[in-house]
């Protein structure tokens, strides 16, 4: 057996942060929506997301179990949030809008199949439209306990779209994968 397989991961700051994220996750499953308790937890999940890959890097502690254990919590996050939130969003947002979101899943699993296609893989690139999405999703519960967002879910929807085309693009025009491609326009000045 070599050193790497005896190697024991000692849990870091940014995996206690996810961690908290996890713990944060399991009431979601049951407070109400909309409730004060519901937006602590909901809130206090999203300032984890951010800062763990923050603290890792600043800390240099970024590792494979991080990465992993974010994957975990990211999932049971989105898992959550579409069991609980979905129905609320089923009733509330206008049929039109989920032909909408219908097409830019269509556009997201083009560029995810493109990815394992080419590359054999399964990629998410990080690109600044990305961010921006997973942003304007997440406030999503803030703008519905406040407005009737459907303006709000329409821009995000748009968004949506916007990112998952250029990832399609770029998973097209890359040679090789390459994650740290931030967006379509970076990709083709090195060219």
């Amino acid at each position: 057996m070599d050193d790497r397989q005896t190697k024991k991961h000692r849990l870091t700051a940014a995996d206690a942060i996810t961690l908290t994220r996890i713990v944060c996750i399991v009431p979601l499953l049951f407070v109400r929506i909309p409730s004060p308790a519901f937006f602590i937890l909901y809130s206090l999940a999203g300032i984890t997301d951010v800062l763990d890959g923050m603290v890792a890097r600043l800390t240099k502690t970024a590792s494979h179990f991080g990465a992993k254990l974010d994957s975990i919590a990211d999932l049971l996050f989105y898992a959550t949030m579409l069991y609980r939130f979905f129905p609320i969003l089923w009733q509330r947002l206008p049929a039109l809008l989920w032909y909408g979101v219908a097409f830019v899943l269509l556009v997201r699993t083009a560029a995810y199949l493109t990815a394992a296609l080419r590359f054999g893989r399964f990629a998410s690139i990080h690109t600044v439209p990305n961010k921006l999405t997973g942003a304007a999703v997440f406030f999503l519960p803030y703008v519905l306990a406040l407005t009737n967002g459907i303006i709000y879910a329409w821009i995000v929807c748009a968004l949506g779209l916007i990112s998952s085309a250029e990832e399609l693009l770029i998973h097209l025009l890359q040679a090789e994968y390459d994650p740290q491609v931030r967006s379509v326009l970076q990709l083709c000045r090195r060219k």
